[in-house]
């Protein structure tokens, strides 16, 4: 037993793809509107249609009972495949022009970039162990 499950953990290890996520947390100002906010949330959004590269894209609002958020209220995560993709968007006009946007109601902001083993789906795991088996 203890064998089969080191050779199934190596065989995801093996199959697992890396993807480069890019975390976007704002932080906005007291006085912000609630329409700039909204204005910010809605072309951030916008962003994986406009520009090439982005494979994912996520965002929501702090929900955390830890009170360890300080002062970050929106997350916005993008994923890419590669560097180049991530650099692409960074200076892609479509991201430089959102940018230019956020200085009227952006107190801070926060990013990290960073790589993630991205393990497949149950329905790929599956197909891939049967298909080992037969």
């Amino acid at each position: 037993m203890a064998c089969q499950l080191l050779y199934w953990t190596a065989m995801l290890a093996e199959i697992s793809t890396l993807v480069l996520r890019h975390v976007v947390l704002f932080a906005f100002k007291n006085d912000a509107p609630a329409e700039a906010v909204d204005a910010v949330v809605t072309g951030f959004g916008k962003l994986p249609d406009e520009i090439p590269g982005i494979v994912g894209y996520e965002s929501g609002t702090n929900v955390s009972p830890e009170g360890l958020n300080d002062g970050f209220t929106h997350c916005f995560t993008l994923t890419f495949t590669s560097a180049e993709a991530r650099d692409d968007y960074l200076n892609h006009p479509a991201h430089v022009a959102f940018v230019k946007t956020l200085g009227t109601c952006l107190e801070r902001s926060l990013v990290i970039d960073y790589w993630a083993r991205q393990r497949p789906g149950p329905e790929e795991e599956q197909a891939r162990i049967l298909a080992s088996v037969t």
